[in-house]
C-alpha cells in the first residue's frame, strides 16, 4: 500500500480486496474512486490504529511462543502470584518477595529490556540461560537447597511494584521477560549474617553448622552430576533456624562428562578456583575450591582478599598460589578442611561428601571459635583489619 500526503489530505493506494477493510478501520470522510481513497489525513483514529496493531503483534507473539515452546509441567499460573515489594535488583535480573498459591516465594525476574528493544541474539540469550536454570533446578529436592516452585516463559499480565510509589503503583511486565519463582527464605544471605557478626564473631558450633550444612548441599548437588560454579556466602541463604539453603543457579550446569567441555571464568573473583581463573578445563572441583574459601570466610566473619583488587586476586591466586591467611587460634581440625579444599590441584581436592564426613567429625565442645577483639584473650592473628 502506497501512501502520500498533500494538502492535508491522505491518498492511499489501494487494491480492490481491501477496500472495505480499510473503510472500517479508518475513521472520517473521502471520495472513493475505483482506485483511490482520498481522506482527510487530521481525520484518522492513529491511536486506534496503533492499539490495534500492537493488539495484532501480542497475538502474533504469543502464538509464537505457543508453537515453540509449548507448556511445560514446571510452567505456573501467574494469575495466582502477587509480587510485594523488590528485594535485590543484580546484574541479571531483579528478586521480588510474594505469594503464589497463598506460599510466601521470592520471584526472579530476568530482564529482557522493554519489548522490541531486545535485540533477536540477546533474546536468544537470556531465554537459554533461564532454560538452564530450570532444568537445573525444578527436580532438586534437598534441605539444604533452596526449593523451586515454578516458572514462566513470557507474560505481560504480571503486575510489578513500583519502586517508592504506593502499594497500588505497578509497571507492565515486559512480554518477553520470564520469571523463576523459589521458596522464600526469610533469614537473609549468608554473607549478610556474617558481617553482621564481623566484630564479634560466631561460636564455633555456629561455624560447624553453617559449613555443615554448605557442605551437605553441594555434596547433594554433585551426586546430581551439578556444577554451581558460583559458590560463595552471598548465594547462601539462611532461615531461622539458620538452616543453610543454596540458592542461585543462574550459571550453575549439568557437568559435562569431558571436562574440557566446561570452560571460561565462570564465578566470582576471590571463590574462583585456579583453573577457572586460568580458563583452564574443570569440573566439580571447583566448588570444592569455593567452598574452602567459603569456610575460611564462615570462621572469620571477613571478607577475603579484602586489601586486594579483583586483577591481583587472579594474578596471586594462579601465579603465587595465594590463598587467605589462616588464624593461628582456628582448630587443626577445621584448618586442614580449608587447605586440602583449596589445594591448587583439584585431584588433590577431596570430594564433598568426604568433606561432609570431615566436618561431622570436628569436635565443638571445647569450642575454638575466632575470638573477637573485645574479648581476653585477644587473638593477634591478623595484621589488618578484619571485617569485610
Amino acid at each position: 500500500m502506497d501512501a502520500k500526503e498533500s494538502n492535508g489530505f491522505l491518498r492511499v493506494k489501494q487494491s480492490d480486496g481491501e477496500k472495505g477493510d480499510l473503510m472500517s478501520k479508518l475513521k472520517g470522510k473521502g471520495s472513493l474512486s475505483s482506485k483511490d481513497l482520498m481522506l482527510r489525513a487530521d481525520k484518522i483514529d492513529l491511536k486506534s490504529l496503533d492499539i490495534q496493531l500492537e493488539k495484532k503483534l501480542n497475538k502474533v507473539w504469543c502464538k509464537q511462543l505457543d508453537t515453540e515452546h509449548p507448556k511445560e509441567e514446571w510452567e505456573i499460573d501467574l494469575s495466582k502470584m502477587e509480587l510485594k515489594h523488590l528485594v535485590a535488583h543484580g546484574t541479571y535480573g531483579s528478586v521480588y518477595r510474594g505469594t503464589y498459591d497463598n506460599q510466601d516465594v521470592a520471584v526472579k525476574l530476568l530482564d529482557w529490556g522493554e519489548d522490541g528493544m531486545a535485540t533477536a541474539a540477546d533474546s536468544a540469550s537470556l531465554r537459554a540461560a533461564f532454560q538452564q536454570e530450570i532444568v537445573v533446578w525444578q527436580k532438586l529436592d534437598h534441605p539444604n537447597v533452596t526449593k523451586f516452585v515454578g516458572a514462566s516463559m513470557g507474560t505481560s499480565n504480571l503486575k510489578i511494584p513500583v519502586k517508592n510509589s504506593s502499594q497500588d503503583a505497578y509497571r507492565s511486565h515486559p512480554s518477553r521477560a520470564c520469571c523463576v519463582v523459589v521458596e522464600y527464605i526469610p533469614g537473609g544471605t549468608l554473607k549478610q549474617f556474617l558481617i553482621r557478626n564481623r566484630r564479634k564473631k560466631i561460636a564455633f558450633k555456629d561455624v560447624i553448622h553453617l559449613s555443615l550444612g554448605l557442605a551437605r548441599g553441594l555434596s547433594y548437588l554433585h551426586s546430581r552430576k551439578i556444577v554451581h560454579r558460583d559458590v560463595k556466602t552471598e548465594n547462601m541463604l539462611l532461615d531461622f533456624e539458620r538452616t543453610v539453603k543454596i540458592a542461585d543457579f543462574g550459571v550453575a550446569r549439568v557437568e559435562a562428562q569431558n571436562p574440557r567441555d566446561m570452560t571460561g571464568a565462570t564465578g566470582t573473583y576471590g571463590y574462583m578456583a585456579p583453573e577457572v581463573l586460568d580458563g583452564q578445563p574443570y569440573d566439580h572441583k571447583c566448588d570444592v575450591y569455593s567452598y574452602g574459601i567459603c569456610l575460611w570466610e564462615i570462621y572469620c566473619c571477613a571478607m577475603p582478599y579484602a586489601d586486594l583488587s579483583f586483577s591481583e586476586v587472579s594474578s596471586a591466586v594462579v601465579a603465587r598460589n595465594l590463598r587467605p591467611q589462616i588464624p593461628r587460634c582456628c582448630p587443626n581440625s577445621l584448618a586442614s578442611v580449608m587447605k586440602m579444599c583449596w589445594d591448587a590441584s583439584p585431584e588433590k581436592r577431596p570430594e564433598m561428601d568426604v568433606v561432609v564426613r570431615m566436618i561431622e567429625a570436628i569436635d565443638t565442645s571445647k569450642g575454638g571459635g575466632m575470638i573477637s577483639d573485645d574479648q581476653a584473650p585477644r587473638c593477634f592473628c591478623f595484621g589488618w583489619a578484619r571485617g569485610p
